[in-house]
């Protein structure tokens, strides 16, 4: 039998014991280890917190809001940042909104609200949607300012030390100044001014209680509730903004029944129609091609036509969806242009949703028929007639053999009906007979700007040239004019500034081929009247060509009214062949039924911006002759020993003369800018084209120094002179003037340029 070693209550009792401080001993060192590794953990956030601010949205481009020529915007791209809050100057109701939806004891906490904390975990626990987060605003700033995206138990611990820090060191208006300035709104907007701005086109100060109600509701999911993509969304998330406020106390029930009232309206439409892009895209382009990658935000005056873009966009798909969907027909492209080369609509694709490419500017292609326009303009310049007899016979050069689409050969011809039915063998022997290099030449000139190979087969478009090279080409010799320039952007501004760009006025220089210009036109426009083209014809005067490729890989038709110029493509992108699709087919139809409501579409609408108009381009007169910009002399009544003399002092409005930047001469007196040196030479030039004739009302300042400020419309001469870098701050200029000194001096502009 075997007794226990002890069954007293003594023995059990010691065993107990020993048990318990054994226990005791491993809790205390676990603990010990548990806490040297928090201490440890901890010690490892303080010493990787990062000391260096995340780079800001400043760093970067800016943004820009595209109007149409008459002002109402279109579009926005880019990131916004709008001016900086000042922490004594917030506006009220911006602050109570933010505060009530995402940090209602942010007055009261040192940074972490544990409150907060708990309500939101219990919230989360029972499955409710909370009014407002967990993290308090301060801890949002330290966030924003300093640490990564990562979601980690380190970046936890480091947004609560950076939390204490601030608070430590500055006041609650400036960590909600900070924080309002730095936040994320949508749609590319940092900050609550910029947010202001892209939505609402006005400053943050000036929001209403709705609009701030707005903006308050979108910090939690930018993206997904920015009004330009989802206004429904916006519009509850920032009803449920009103609740917190009033649930806060921060406004009464009359207040939010008078903003429930009158909910926001947005400054520019909520989403960009897709295929509206290809202009944008080309807007886009152009503008940084202008101006450089701007930091300041820009609002950008474009070319853009609306109605005109619809027009073109339900012509295109009309043709696409219907006959061309029968005949293998995968894309079309369409431009429409303003004599001057203003771009006024662009379809650069059936669905931008689905590409980007843009085929009007991007898609290199052979022309076919289309590139003979250079050939017949060049053999008009040099001796040829329309009723010139031509043959169409067979034609071998080396060991190219052209032949006509129908393999038929017409015998003698004039040289207009050979045009107007593009007959192919007549285009080789003209080319020929003028030289492959003349007509090179001859495309040059007029804005072909691709790669053309000096082959006789270039008079059948075997080079490949985009649909915007060959419109701007045939808009120039429908104007007759030397070339044309196609553009998107009449002028570009920011907030609060004097034009940091508008077009100027183009220069009419006429063409070599001037005397040739009327026979071109019978030759085009007998293309619309009895040639391949006829499917075009209007019941007004119209001209343009067709163009077809080998086996209908390509068709184009580019033509004119008086009023507009519009080349139209249509192929696959693949190269693959359409099922007999010429040029006088579904482009020349496309191109019909769009010029045809354009024609209606322009004449409803009020006389729009001018187009180019005649600029000087005369040299200034040698010193010793005082003279203007243009090289007119001044008037007697203003040479300098009369008119050197200070005026009577007084308002003055009229068209003036340019001496030179800072010199003009208004109603026979002559006038300093206020605060400009001025300079003569290329930038006083481009001066006199800027003002192309339009009045200037000056005013004399109240200093007694005898010069005017300025005014062109809205904005101030004297500075524009200076922001583009025409002249140069005086030693009395103001603090705005030399700031737009600085800026002229930063972009490189004009007598600045390195």
């Amino acid at each position: 039998m075997f007794w226990p070693l002890s069954t007293s209550p003594e023995g059990a009792t010691t065993l107990d014991r020993v048990l318990l401080r054994r226990i005791a001993i491993g809790v205390a060192a676990a603990g010990g280890v548990l806490l040297l590794l928090v201490i440890g953990f901890i010690g490892y956030c303080a010493y990787t917190l990062p000391l260096q601010p995340n780079p800001s949205a400043d760093q970067g481009p800016g943004a820009a809001i595209y109007a149409t020529s008459t002002g109402e915007p279109v579009a926005a791209r880019g990131v916004y940042r709008g001016e900086k809050l000042k922490p004594d100057h917030l506006p009220p109701n911006l602050v109570k909104a933010v505060v009530a939806i995402e940090d209602r004891r942010f007055f009261e906490h040192d940074g972490i609200d544990p409150r907060g904390m708990l309500r939101a975990a219990f919230r989360d626990l029972w499955g409710q949607r909370a009014a407002e987060g967990a993290s308090t605003i301060t801890q949002q700033l330290a966030r924003l300012t300093y640490l990564s995206p990562e979601r980690s138990l380190r970046r936890k611990v480091q947004e609560i030390m950076l939390a204490f820090w601030l608070e430590s060191r500055l006041s609650k208006q400036e960590i909600l100044a900070r924080y309002l300035n730095n936040v994320y709104f949508g749609a590319g907007a940092f900050g609550a001014d910029a947010a202001a701005q892209r939505y609402f086109g006005k400053s943050a100060s000036d929001l209403d209680l709705a609009e701030t109600a707005m903006l308050a509701g979108l910090i939690r999911a930018p993206s997904q509730l920015a009004p330009s993509r989802n206004l429904e969304a916006a519009r509850k998330r920032s009803e449920t903004v009103i609740e917190a406020m009033l649930d806060s106390g921060a406004i009464d029930k009359a207040q939010a029944r008078a903003a429930r009232k009158q909910p926001p309206q947005l400054a520019v439409p909520p989403e960009t129609e897709p295929n509206d892009n290809y202009f944008l895209d080309t807007a886009e382009a152009e503008v940084k091609r202008l101006v450089g990658s701007s930091p300041l935000d820009l609002a950008v005056t474009t070319t853009f036509d609306p109605a005109l873009q619809d027009a073109a966009e339900r012509a295109v798909h009309r043709w696409l969806d219907g006959d061309g969907a029968r005949r293998h027909v995968g894309q079309a492209a369409l431009v429409a242009m303003a004599p001057d080369g203003a771009i006024l609509a662009m379809v650069g694709g059936r669905d931008y949703a689905e590409s980007q490419f843009n085929r009007v500017t991007q898609a290199h292609r052979q022309p076919g028929s289309l590139f003979k326009i250079f050939v017949y303009l060049t053999a008009l310049s040099n001796g040829y007639r329309p009723d010139t007899p031509v043959i169409d016979q067979p034609v071998q050069i080396g060991d190219w053999e052209p032949k006509d689409y129908d393999g038929r050969y017409h015998g003698r011809v004039s040289l207009d009906t050979a045009f107007a039915q593009s007959f192919n063998s007549v285009a080789a022997q003209l080319i020929q007979a003028v030289g492959v290099d003349r007509v090179i030449a001859m495309a040059k000139s007029l804005g072909v700007q691709s790669e053309l190979p000096s082959v006789p087969s270039i008079a059948l478009g075997s080079a490949e040239v985009n649909l915007l090279e060959m419109t701007r080409a045939m808009d120039a010799i429908a104007t007759d004019s030397k070339s044309i320039e196609p553009y998107t952007v009449r002028s570009i501004k920011s907030k609060g500034s004097a034009p940091i760009y508008i077009r100027p006025e183009a220069v009419s220089d006429r063409p070599g081929w001037q005397g040739a210009w009327p026979d071109m036109m019978r030759l085009l426009e007998a293309v619309v009247t009895q040639g391949t083209g006829r499917a075009a014809r209007l019941d007004r005067r119209a001209g343009g060509k067709t163009g077809t490729t080998d086996d209908y890989r390509d068709a184009w038709f580019v033509g004119f009214t008086t009023d507009i110029i519009v080349g139209v493509w249509v192929g696959n992108d693949d190269h693959s062949p359409m099922d007999q699709v010429a040029g006088g087919d579904i482009p020349a139809k496309i191109w019909h039924d769009f010029t045809t409501e354009a024609e209606r579409i322009m004449a409803k609408q009020p006389p729009g911006i001018p187009g180019a108009l005649t600029g000087s381009t005369t040299p200034p007169a040698s010193a010793a002759a005082p003279s203007t910009a243009s090289g007119a002399p001044l008037p007697a009544e203003v040479q300098p020993a009369a008119a050197m003399t200070q005026a009577a002092p007084g308002p003055l409005r009229g068209p003036p003369l340019v001496v030179d930047t800072g010199t003009l001469v208004v109603q026979g007196v002559v006038i300093h800018l206020d605060g400009v040196d001025g300079e003569t030479g290329a930038p006083a030039r481009e001066l006199v084209r800027y003002l192309s004739g339009r009045p200037v009302a000056c005013e004399p300042v109240e200093d007694g120094s005898g010069q005017y400020r300025c005014k062109l419309g809205d904005y101030d001469l004297g500075e524009a002179v200076v922001l583009n870098g025409a002249g140069r701050a005086a030693a009395n200029a103001s603090e705005r003037m030399r700031g737009a000194e600085d800026r002229a001096r930063a972009f490189n502009r004009g007598i600045w340029r390195r």
